[in-house]
């Protein structure tokens, strides 16, 4: 198939697209503006490979999305390309409007047109694909877990936007007939990740021997995704997932944020220590919490699992240690991001 993969050069993205090279024999088009959080170094892998092309664009600009859409003839829009930082979109929203709401509304007005004019072979096999977060759902006590039918509760300006992009793919699929998919997933990580997210950011922070700092009292929890996992996840989806449904995408593996920083601060103790011998985990800070932060995000992924036959092959163990393991043998591929456009500082301490 042809893929067409919005946001390719993000996080998500590029593991998606690196995996369709490496392991498919699909053509795949990157279409990516390169804002801050696009890195075009994480397409490095596969960057030479004949059965990949790149397309920098705006999902915003409606004759950019139609060129794209008329000249690769795509099977396949897989839509990953928006605005993801909750503490940026507490201290920007605007962007979060711009590109996840009216982005995705220029990606599906473009799309249904395209679709249209296919035969009706090719209308039957298309798929458009997009890809949300399960902080739409709001935020979840000490128990439970969210379903592909619980109600939406977003808190967030990143996660109102994502909510109101979700509901726009819907309606296009229920009012014009295009047929869609629609995935949320609990948080990624993994290799490639910008530092500006917990993981990837208490790592950085670490070996430069600064403070760690975790929101509130460090309660706060979430599902982690290895982010190959995912990727892995979301092929099943686009190629044998059923128009209409939506799946949840999970890894099974709930901690809370200090968990989270204390076994990084674990490995890095074993793999990098300090020459004082003392423990990563004296640079642990308790800050300020983010304003409206949700308590815990879980997620059931037993639709997935029985449907398309999928579950998350890594344990949070297992690519907590390949994540910091990558990030210790490439400091390169980080500092040219920290030389370049950020510097590990503290967003979304703004109340509005």
């Amino acid at each position: 198939m042809r893929i067409m993969v919005t946001g390719g050069a993000g996080f998500i993205g590029s593991a998606l697209v690196r995996r369709l090279i490496e392991y498919t024999n699909h053509e795949v088009m990157v279409f990516d503006k390169l804002t801050y959080a696009g890195v075009l170094s994480s397409l490095a892998p596969i960057a030479h490979s004949p059965r990949y092309s790149f397309v920098k664009e705006d999902i915003c600009n409606p004759e950019a999305v139609t060129g794209a859409l008329r000249d690769f003839k795509p099977h396949v829009v897989a839509h990953l390309a928006a605005e993801s930082h909750v503490d940026r979109s507490i201290d920007g929203p605007a962007a979060f409007v711009q590109t996840n709401l009216v982005g995705t509304f220029v990606m599906l007005d473009r799309v249904l047109n395209y679709w249209r004019g296919l035969d009706l072979a090719g209308q039957a096999t298309f798929r458009f694909h997009h890809i949300s977060t399960d902080e739409v759902f709001g935020s979840l006590g000490d128990q439970g877990f969210f379903t592909e039918t619980t109600p939406y509760d977003p808190r967030s300006p990143y996660s109102a936007s994502k909510a109101g992009s979700d509901h726009l793919v819907r309606a296009w699929g229920h009012t014009y007939g295009l047929p869609i998919l629609v995935t949320n997933c609990s948080n990624n990580y993994g290799p490639h990740h910008f530092p500006e997210k917990l993981i990837p950011l208490i790592i950085i922070r670490a070996l430069k021997g600064e403070r760690l700092p975790i929101y509130g009292d460090g309660s706060n929890v979430r599902d982690w995704l290895f982010v190959d996992d995912h990727a892995r996840a979301l092929q099943a989806v686009f190629e044998k997932g059923a128009p209409g449904q939506t799946y949840n995408i999970g890894g099974n593996a709930e901690r809370t944020n200090t968990d989270v920083v204390r076994t990084i601060c674990k490995i890095l103790d074993r793999l990098r220590p300090l020459a004082n011998g003392e423990s990563y985990t004296r640079q642990i800070t308790y800050v300020a919490d983010r304003p409206g932060h949700d308590h815990r995000y879980a997620i059931d992924a037993s639709k997935i699992q029985t449907d398309l036959d999928w579950t998350p092959s890594v344990t949070f163990e297992e690519g907590i240690e390949k994540t910091v393991i990558w990030y210790l043998e490439h400091e390169g591929w980080w500092q040219d991001i920290l030389d370049a456009r950020y510097s590990t500082q503290r967003l979304g301490a703004a109340h509005g």
